[in-house]
């Protein structure tokens, strides 16, 4: 037999076989599927949205670039997880925020929440969410006003005395009365025309963008469904509980905030959330628990974030709880007399 004549083996380390899918086509994906809630929030808020949106982006890949130039690194902003990191961030802003504001959130989103700690796979944390979370605290003001939509609604709640200015669920934090939603409200929660974020607050377009991650299979149905399930089910039963004194509408509340955007979007990050199903489904269940309780009970109308952030530092825990056996395992049967 001829050596020469067999083909060659490249001998190469572990796995042999590889998926086509990159980091990239991922990241590709997410943008793609955010592209609804952006066009919408430009739509709803004007071209000061669009203006946030890119300095939020360009930032973050500025970040990116110089802190791999300055540590002698490859590259990384080919793999447009700067790009993914800087317009999440984008759509957690109010469109009335300062230009410098995601300027400051993509320097602790790139650098302080995700490089520091070793780049894409290493972060602990949600970059975006702890960028947000950083300019809540320290800049609360800028973050929590809220302009009117283009549409100029002057109330969502018709039966609520509130700045017009004001998100749903800060309205419904601010009074006592029972709140009954009219098919108005729902509506515009539905389209997004009420105040909040500039990327959260159409319902729609993000749940449009979800199904096409679903579709694409860039994540999976488990944090999604049992996330949003065990917001309504929380809510329901803290109104049980409570009585009187908190009445909130469970599928009115799915439609408002940032549930949607958290469910779909931050929560099912790949690095920051467990590795199994029975995981995600435990890490999901957390979330929306932490959620419901921190919009009714907490100080802040809005719980998402938080939730998810919190959650994001007990995923090692969970993948310790949920870990699987190693494939071919046999547990070591224990003879008669044998002392271990």
């Amino acid at each position: 037999m001829d050596l020469n004549k067999l083909p060659k083996l490249t001998v190469s380390a572990t796995p042999h076989i590889r998926s086509k899918v990159t980091t990239q086509s991922i990241m590709r994906d997410v943008i793609i599927a955010l592209l609804p809630a952006a066009v919408m929030g430009i739509a709803l808020f004007g071209p000061t949205a669009a203006l946030l949106i890119v300095i939020s982006v360009a930032s973050s890949v500025f970040f990116e670039a110089i802190y791999c130039k300055l540590a002698k690194k490859p590259s990384t902003i080919g793999d447009l997880s700067a790009a993914v990191t800087g317009l999440l961030l984008a759509m957690n802003l109010p469109a009335s925020a300062p230009w410098w504001v995601p300027v400051v959130g993509s320097f602790v989103a790139i650098i302080l929440a995700k490089q520091l700690f070793g780049g894409i796979g290493f972060n602990f944390v949600n970059p975006a969410l702890a960028g947000r979370a950083f300019l809540m605290a320290s800049y609360p003001n800028e973050m929590m006003t809220y302009p009117e939509t283009r549409f100029g609604v002057k109330g969502i709640l018709t039966n609520i005395d509130a700045l017009s200015s004001a998100t749903p669920l800060q309205q419904i934090k601010q009074t006592t009365e029972a709140i009954v939603p009219t098919s108005q409200d729902y509506l515009n929660a539905f389209i997004g025309n009420v105040g909040g974020c500039l990327g959260e607050t159409c319902a729609a377009a993000l749940i449009l963008g979800g199904l096409y991650l679903l579709a694409r299979k860039v994540i999976s149905w488990h944090i999604p469904v049992f996330y949003i399930a065990t917001v309504f089910i929380a809510t329901v039963i803290i109104n049980a509980i409570g009585g009187d004194s908190f009445h909130r509408v469970p599928v009115y509340e799915l439609l408002c905030g940032g549930l949607m955007l958290g469910a779909f979007f931050m929560a099912t990050d790949y690095t920051t959330t467990p590795m199994t199903n029975k995981g995600k489904i435990i890490f999901a269940i957390g979330c929306g628990f932490l959620a419901a309780i921190i919009r009714i009970k907490g100080g802040y109308p809005e719980g998402v974030s938080y939730s998810i952030l919190i959650m994001n530092l007990f995923v090692p825990l969970i993948d310790r709880f949920c870990r699987q056996k190693t494939f071919g395992y046999v547990k070591p049967v224990k003879k008669k007399g044998e002392v271990k």
